[in-house]
This record gives C-alpha cells, sequence and structure tokens, in this order.
C-alpha cells in the first residue's frame, strides 16, 4: 500500500441524511460484496451517487447540516490507495475493495476504516498538504 494521506471532502458535496431514531433492532442489508447491519440510531445517507449506513457516533463527529436533511462532511480522512484487492473490517460490517480503491479513515490513527472505489474518492476528496 502507498502511504496514508490527509484529505478533505470537497464542501460542496452535500448527502441527504435521516437518522434511524425508531424503537427498533436495526436491520441488515447487503452491500460491498457482504452483508452489512444497521443499528437504531446510525444514519441512512444518499450521496447521489451510492446509498448506504453510518454509524451514529461517526456521523454525529464528522457532519454538519447545512439545512433540513442536508449535510456536509466536516471532519478530515486519512486514505491510501491500495495495491491489491482485500476486505476491511468496518463498523456496518465488511467491505471488499478492488486494487486502486482506497482504505479511508475518519480517524487519524486508522480506525473507523471503509473503503471507496478508486476514482468516486478522486473526484470527491482534495488532499491536505
Amino acid at each position: 500500500m502507498n502511504e496514508r494521506r490527509k484529505y478533505r471532502k470537497r464542501s460542496d458535496l452535500h448527502v441527504t441524511a435521516v437518522q434511524l431514531t425508531l424503537e427498533t433492532d436495526g436491520f441488515t442489508y447487503r452491500k460491498w460484496g457482504r452483508p452489512q447491519r444497521c443499528k437504531a440510531g446510525d444514519w441512512l445517507v444518499d450521496s447521489g451517487v451510492d446509498v448506504y449506513t453510518v454509524d451514529r457516533e461517526s456521523f454525529s463527529r464528522t457532519y454538519r447540516a447545512v439545512g433540513p436533511g442536508r449535510y456536509v462532511k466536516i471532519g478530515p480522512v486519512w486514505a491510501e490507495r491500495t495495491a491489491a484487492a482485500g476486505r476491511v473490517v468496518t463498523k456496518e460490517g465488511v467491505t471488499e475493495y478492488g486494487a486502486g480503491d482506497y482504505l479511508v479513515s475518519n480517524d487519524e490513527d486508522g480506525t473507523d476504516t471503509y473503503a471507496v472505489e478508486g476514482a468516486l474518492f478522486e473526484e470527491m476528496y482534495d488532499a491536505v498538504d
């Protein structure tokens, strides 16, 4: 793998999101090649390109409301491009990724990690020098 670098999501890229604030045991869905799990309090997010869930704590730390149901990612991420296919354990389940995709972490220490397709990541994020 390459060296991890710090990035910021482009500020003009908003998502639509709804928090699952229902009395529920959550639900399981299939995405990124594996079953994923959404818990009560997590967020259902539509980026305009993809629909997925985000852990409650992770969402609250990394997103800010910009309008009713609209949010922008405010926290930096640390990412590295992968040399080979693999899988990564996320807060929602396991995600498979291909060579050239990015492993992205919301935390500098490499935790709260997920994968993003290479070209999509490069469209959405700018390196912080």
